[in-house]
Parts: structure tokens; sequence; C-alpha cells
């Protein structure tokens, strides 16, 4: 008796050293078959057998990077080739982190980049990053890893991928950020609120964050401020099934001020929980005790 459960594949890309050692091995511990390293050309044989099992591999994962560049040109066919499966779901992970963050792990484990043998690491990732442009913008999903620790990530990739037959199947990540600390590369959509009120200006609510209520008040009580969020919040709750409907497993919505402490907090506090109503939501500060 043949399998009707739709076939999940898993293609895993992304800058050396962003971590799809530790993505491949987490999704090997939830049971996927996963092999490293398959040049794309081959990715719609594999995903044949895949189909001829009989359900006894219908999840896989493959890493597909720069080390098989020869036949990196031939992934849009190849992808174009699966999207004609009637029975297959494949879901494109992008592992990314900044440029400081990859030099870092270069120097600190003596390892060359693939694009710089003789070169700095630094040169090498910037071809890369080119290269890679075409597939990050195919990705369902993209994980900026520049902050994660390899258990940190692996519980990312638990989150995203373990149980993908239950799934609708889409995640959605409300963040606070400091624009300037950077603009989050992971983010999908993008909200800058530094023309608000700011409570950096009241001596009494400096040292606090938009998660305490006196500043949280504050933020919210201006009719600015509640203009504002009356319109993200109709564009936000427009959107969500929209990128759902597109196949997208998660949504990185960055809400972004000058420091990241207090009224990029207080607002991704709020939509983050008025998202939770309807969604999978989880919200983070990625700045917030920075400057303390």
């Amino acid at each position: 008796m043949s399998d009707s459960r739709p076939l999940h594949l898993v293609i895993i890309s992304g800058m050396s050293g962003a971590g799809k050692t530790v993505a491949i091995q987490s999704l090997e511990d939830q049971g996927f078959f996963c092999v490293d390293n398959l040049p794309p050309v081959l990715i719609p044989k594999f995903v044949e057998l895949m189909t001829q099992s009989g359900g006894k591999t219908n999840r896989s994962a493959l890493v597909v990077d720069l080390r098989g560049r020869e036949f990196f040109e031939s992934l849009s066919d190849s992808l174009a080739m699966l999207d004609k499966i009637e029975n297959l779901r494949y879901h494109i992970l992008f592992l990314d982190a900044n440029d400081e963050s990859l030099v870092r792990r270069y120097k600190e484990t003596r390892r060359r980049h693939p694009l710089s043998a003789e070169g700095s690491p630094f040169d090498g990732i910037m071809q890369e990053r080119k290269l890679l442009d075409e597939i990050k913008g195919k990705a369902n999903l993209i994980i900026d890893t520049s902050q994660l620790k390899p258990v940190q990530l692996k519980e990312k990739i638990i989150e995203n991928f373990a149980d993908l037959d239950q799934k609708g199947h889409l995640s959605v990540h409300v963040m606070s950020f400091g624009f300037k600390y950077g603009l989050p590369i992971d983010a999908d959509l993008v909200f800058d609120v530094r023309f608000l009120a700011n409570p950096h200006y009241v001596d009494s609510l400096r040292p606090l964050t938009g998660k305490d209520q006196s500043v949280y008040d504050y933020v919210m009580k201006w009719e600015e401020t509640k203009e504002f969020v009356e319109k993200l919040e109709d564009f936000i709750t427009y959107l969500v099934p929209k990128y759902q409907t597109e196949g997208k497993s998660q949504l990185v919505i960055a809400i972004g001020c000058t420091g990241g402490k207090h009224r990029s907090v207080a607002l991704a506090e709020y939509i983050g929980n008025t998202l939770k109503q309807g969604w999978n939501v989880t919200i983070n500060h990625r700045d917030i005790k920075k400057d303390r």
C-alpha cells in the first residue's frame, strides 16, 4: 500500500561558516534522511528515489552550497523541475550571518574561505554573497546566525521543521532592534518608529525599557502612535496570510528605533501580542540589553 503523505525536502544553503553543518545535524537528529554537498543537478534524481521509497524516506534534507559550484548554475533548473512534482513540498533554508561574525569564525577555526584560498576571508565572503543572492531570494526561511550559539540554531531548526506534516506552516517572529547596531539581515518586513516620541529624553524613563509598563504607556499614549499602530496592524494582518499562501515557513517582522531599547520594544510587544491571537508568534528584542 502506497503512502499518501507528502514528501518533504529541506534544501539547506547559505554562507560558509553560517551553520549549515549544525542545521543538517539537527535535522538528522529529527529523523530526516540527510545528504551533505549534493550537486544541484542531482536533486531531481534524489527526489525520484524519495518517491520510490514507498514512504520510507518522506522527509529528507540536502546541503547545497558553493563546494559544488561547478554544478551550482543548474540549481534554478532543478528547482523548476521540483515545482512540477505534485506530492512534493520543498523548503529552502538559507543561513546567513553578518560579515564581522563570519570573519571572526574563520579566524577562530583557522580555516580558509573556499572562494579565497590565498586572500582574506572577507574577499571570499563578498564573492560568496553575490553568488548566493539568487537562492537567498528563493528561500522560504532565512536565519541570521550572527548572535546564535549552535544550540540556539538547533532549537530554531527543530521549531520550524520537526512537525512539517502537522503544520500549515508559518511562524511569525516579531523583533525590535536599534538602527545604530545595524539592520537585521533576516528581516522580511522592517518598520522604522524613530518618528515617535522618545522616552530616552524623559529622565525617569531613560534607564528603563519598552517592556516596563511606564515606558510602554508613554510610547502608546500619543495620538500619532495610536494612528500608526492602527495602520500597521491592518497592514500586517493583511500580509501574513499572503506570506503563508506563498509558502514561507517563517516571517520576520523587525521594528526599529535608534537604540532598540524603548519605542521599538514597546511596538514589538504590542504587534507580537496582537498577532498571537491567530498565529504562532515569538517576540524578541535584539538590542534591549545594549547601552545598559
